[in-house]
C-alpha cells in the first residue's frame, strides 16, 4: 500500500564541533531520506548550533529517523516544527535584469512582496524578500515574467514558538 510522503521541518540542536553537520546528514543519507533544504546556524549559546532539516518521509520513517538521530551523542535536542507551534522563513537574494522602462514595475512587485531592492546598476537589480517557502515561490512565479539572472535561497530556518503568524 502507498503511503504519501509529507514535507517535514526538523530542528537539531546539536555541539558546535567539527564534522556534526557531516554525522548528522550522512545518517539522513545512509538511511534514503533526501534532503530538500539544509540550514546551520549559531545559537546564543556558542557550544550549540542548530540544524534545520526539510525532507520528505512517510509518518513512521521520520519518527525512525528522528529516533536514531536523537542517539547522536552529539544531539541535545530535536524536535519537529510543525505549521501551528512554529515559525519558519527563508531568504532569498534575487538579480534580474532592468532597463529603465522595466524598474517600476519590478519595483511594484517587490513593494508587494515587502521586499527590498538592494543593488541597482545600470542594467540590473538585485533583490532582497525575507519570507515563508511559499511567499518565496510566489515571488518567483510573478517575478518570472522578467529575465531573472541569478536567483539565491538560503533554505528554511525556524524556532518553536506559541502562535504561528501568516506572512503575507
Amino acid at each position: 500500500m502507498y503511503k504519501p510522503l509529507k514535507k517535514k521541518i526538523v530542528s537539531v540542536l546539536v555541539l558546535n564541533q567539527a564534522n556534526v553537520l557531516t554525522r548528522v546528514v550522512s545518517l539522513f543519507g545512509r538511511r534514503g531520506f533526501n534532503i530538500d533544504s539544509l540550514t546551520v546556524s549559531a545559537t546564543n549559546d556558542p557550544t550549540l548550533s542548530r540544524i534545520t532539516i526539510v525532507f520528505s518521509a512517510t509518518e513512521q520513517s521520520m519518527q525512525q529517523i528522528i529516533t536514531q538521530t536523537e542517539k547522536l551523542e552529539v544531539v541535545k535536542h530535536i524536535c519537529i516544527l510543525n505549521r501551528e507551534h512554529s515559525l519558519y522563513r527563508e531568504l532569498l537574494l534575487l538579480k534580474v535584469m532592468a532597463q529603465p522602462q522595466q524598474r517600476a514595475g519590478i519595483k511594484e512587485i517587490v513593494d508587494i512582496f515587502r521586499g527590498k531592492i538592494v543593488d541597482l546598476s545600470k542594467d540590473s537589480m538585485i533583490i532582497e524578500l525575507t519570507g515563508t517557502p511559499e511567499k518565496i515561490d510566489g515571488f518567483m512565479d510573478v517575478i518570472s515574467e522578467y529575465d531573472v539572472v541569478e536567483v539565491c535561497r538560503t533554505g528554511i530556518t525556524g524556532i518553536e514558538g506559541n502562535t504561528a503568524k501568516k506572512d503575507n
